[in-house]
C-alpha cells in the first residue's frame, strides 16, 4: 500500500482538475468560440501545433478533426520551419496552443501563416501575448493550478486544453451536421466500429 500522502495527492488531483473544468465556463467567450468553429467548419485543411504537453494535445485535436472528416494534421514546431507548413494553403486554419502565448518555437510559424493567408486560432491564458496579438481568434484557457505539489507539471493545463478542443469538436459536429453513419465508414475498427456498424463483420 502506498503512503497516505500519495493517496491524498491522488484525491487532490481529481478535485483540482474537476474545479478547473467547472471554472472554465466562466471564461467561455461565445463570440470568439463561434468564430473559431466557423473557421474550422469551412477550412479546407487544419493544422495544429504546440510544444511539449500542448503539442501532444494538439496531436489529439488533429485526430479529433479527422474523425469528423475535417482534414487535419499536427505540424511539429521543429518541422514547420523546414517545409512542413507547405501543407497549409490560403484559407486554411492553423491552431496554436501555448499557455503563456510566448513559445518562441511557434512565432516563426505565425509569420509563415500570415504570408500564406492562413487563419490563426490560438488557445492561451494570455490574451496580450505575442501569439494572441497576431491571431484571428483567441480562445481563453484557464488553469487553476497543476496537480503536482510544485504546480509545475503539465497536468491540469492539458486537461483544460483538451476540454477546449473537445468543445470545439462537439460544436463542429453540430454545425456540419456530421452523422454517425459517416463516422461508421471511417471507423470500422474496435468496439466503437462494431457498435456503429450494427455488429457487422
Amino acid at each position: 500500500m502506498i503512503g497516505s500522502a500519495a493517496l491524498q495527492s491522488a484525491r487532490d488531483a481529481y478535485r483540482i482538475e474537476a474545479e478547473c473544468i467547472r471554472e472554465m465556463l466562466g471564461y467561455f467567450d461565445e463570440n470568439a468560440f463561434s468564430r473559431a468553429v466557423e473557421l474550422l467548419c469551412r477550412a479546407p485543411r487544419i493544422g495544429a501545433s504546440g510544444c511539449g504537453h500542448s503539442g501532444i494535445i494538439c496531436q489529439h485535436f488533429a485526430h479529433l478533426m479527422c474523425c469528423v472528416e475535417r482534414p487535419a494534421r499536427f505540424i511539429s514546431p521543429a518541422e514547420a520551419i523546414h517545409g512542413a507548413t507547405g501543407f497549409l494553403q490560403k484559407g486554411d486554419v492553423m491552431v496554436f496552443a501555448s499557455r503563456g502565448g510566448k513559445s518562441a518555437e511557434l512565432l516563426p510559424i505565425v509569420k509563415i501563416c500570415k504570408t500564406k493567408g492562413v487563419f490563426i486560432i490560438t488557445v492561451t491564458e494570455n490574451p496580450d501575448s505575442p501569439l494572441a496579438l497576431q491571431s484571428d481568434v483567441v480562445l481563453k484557457q484557464h488553469v487553476n493550478r497543476e496537480t503536482d505539489k510544485w504546480n509545475a507539471q503539465g497536468t491540469t493545463s492539458t486537461t483544460s486544453l483538451c476540454m477546449i478542443f473537445h468543445a470545439l469538436q462537439a460544436a463542429v459536429v453540430e454545425e456540419t451536421g456530421y452523422r454517425a453513419e459517416q463516422f461508421a465508414v471511417i471507423h470500422p475498427g474496435g468496439a466503437v466500429g462494431e457498435r456503429l456498424n450494427g455488429g457487422k463483420k
